[in-house]
């Protein structure tokens, strides 16, 4: 019996000295990092340390911006000097006139409309006869230079020679449709000073000379 008692006495002085531990525990300073709190820090931001990015109007060592010293330009497009647009038909001023000599054919001339500075680009004329694939004039390859600046008074030359067949064939035309290209969407319908028989016509290139654009059969 009586070691029964004494054993009892032993764990009950064992649990009054747990709960006394755990009161003094609890009582103890809080640790911050149990209850979610964060923990201080000294860091600081760039600003502050002077690591951060210079501001986006600092200047480099040779004045330029800093954003726009790897963005420089160079120089636009290029120099352009001695170009200019191209000449659709509808810059031109043209007329056909019928040249005797030295062979009978007939002459057109190009001159640029007031206030108007184009360049003949491409070298031979379009020019046709009436809707038909027969009525195309050929171009034979002869005079020629390119491109051609038309402004103020300067005019180019192209010669046509309408029937390189012999016998009576062809068809009569009193207008021929003249194009400075095969693409030109606005050709121009110039009328003759006759109405020539046509089979087979050529013309030449566009030239600043009027010796140079006599059309021949090659």
């Amino acid at each position: 019996m009586r070691s029964r008692l004494a054993a009892r006495s032993t764990r009950l002085v064992l649990a009054a000295a747990v709960t006394a531990l755990a009161a003094t525990t609890a009582c103890g300073p809080e640790d911050p990092t149990e209850n979610g709190a964060a923990a201080p820090t000294s860091a600081s931001s760039p600003a502050e340390d002077g690591k951060g990015e210079a501001p986006a109007g600092d200047s480099d060592s040779d004045g330029e911006s800093a954003t726009a010293s790897g963005s420089k330009s160079s120089g636009g497009t290029g120099d352009k000097s001695g170009y200019g647009q191209s000449c659709g038909t509808n810059d031109l001023d043209l007329t056909v006139t019928w040249e005797a000599q030295p062979i009978s054919h007939y002459l057109i001339t190009a001159k640029a409309k007031s206030g108007i500075t184009c360049y003949l680009d491409v070298n031979t004329p379009s020019v046709s006869f009436g809707s038909g694939a027969d009525g195309i004039a050929s171009p034979v390859g002869q005079g020629g230079e390119d491109p051609i600046k038309l402004s103020g008074s300067s005019v180019a030359y192209a010669g046509i020679n309408v029937k390189t067949t012999e016998g009576e064939g062809g068809k009569q035309f009193e207008h021929v449709i003249i194009a400075t290209t095969e693409e030109d969407p606005d050709p121009a319908q110039v009328e003759l000073p006759d109405a020539p028989t046509v089979d087979k016509p050529i013309v030449t290139n566009w030239s600043t000379k009027r010796d140079e654009t006599i059309p021949r059969v090659i």
